[in-house]
């Protein structure tokens, strides 16, 4: 398990389980790529190139140039290279892997940076906007990007895999950075009580995830994502207050 599989799974556990036996791949989005090449960037100069040469035809235009998404993504790599905090924020050892184990399956993390003479860990994420807020049906109110993404929760269980490995609780942090121009920035922090509904909610919903994962219950679909819109097909009709 990982954190990205656990929300692959509350947002469509068919699709997931498709994934998982490699009978369907979801098309990298846009804003995945501009997130992979803003990532790499702090990873290694090594790393950065990769991301470069995989997704050539979508940074560089055929007549020269980056594409106007990736030439924001290089404003937002030089407004964090250029702020102090961020970069004490950010300091440590890239992309390390802990493994653990959490409510009977065993889970798989890989830190953005971790410093552990510091005790901290951080995460750099981009977003559109530092204030728009989102409606979120787990919370059951308008939050900001922080909580629509569940990063609250990736910082729970990062937190507590780390410890696992360490014997101590990390502070974690968040490094983020708009889509602006120019970017906006900030270092997030967390109240540690966030992490108590965190943990909570995924000792709730872990043992449906394991069910569906052993073939030991059916997967349901969400009827929303791209691979339930390709796989529809129609058995009846709804009103239309179901829409929403």
């Amino acid at each position: 398990m990982s954190v990205s599989q656990f929300k692959s799974f509350i947002a469509c556990e068919a699709r997931t389980m498709y994934e998982l036996k490699g009978q369907y791949k979801a098309p990298d989005s846009q804003a995945l790529i501009v997130g992979s090449y803003v990532h790499s960037a702090f990873e290694s100069p090594e790393a950065f190139a990769e991301v470069e040469e995989k997704y050539s035809d979508t940074i560089y235009k055929k007549r020269g140039g980056k594409y106007a998404d990736f030439e924001q993504a290089d404003r937002m790599i030089e407004t964090i290279k250029n702020d102090r905090l961020a970069m004490i924020a950010l300091d440590g050892e890239p992309e390390q892997m802990y493994t653990g184990n959490l409510y009977g399956i065993d889970w798989k993390i890989k830190v953005d940076s971790i410093n552990h003479g510091k005790r901290r860990f951080s995460d750099l994420k981009t977003t559109q906007d530092l204030h728009k807020r989102y409606w979120s049906d787990k919370y059951g109110k308008f939050t900001s990007f922080v909580e629509a993404w569940d990063y609250v929760f990736q910082m729970a269980i990062y937190r507590e895999i780390i410890k696992q490995n360490t014997g101590e609780y990390y502070t974690p942090y968040i490094v983020a950075v708009t889509k602006e121009n120019p970017p906006n920035k900030s270092v997030l922090e967390f109240d540690p009580s966030r992490f108590d509904f965190e943990l909570e909610y995924a000792e709730f919903k872990i043992e449906r995830i394991k069910s569906v994962k052993s073939e030991g219950e059916k997967p349901e679909r969400c009827e929303k994502c791209d691979f339930c819109r390709r796989t529809k097909q129609l058995s009846n009709v709804i009103e239309i207050g179901d829409l929403i």
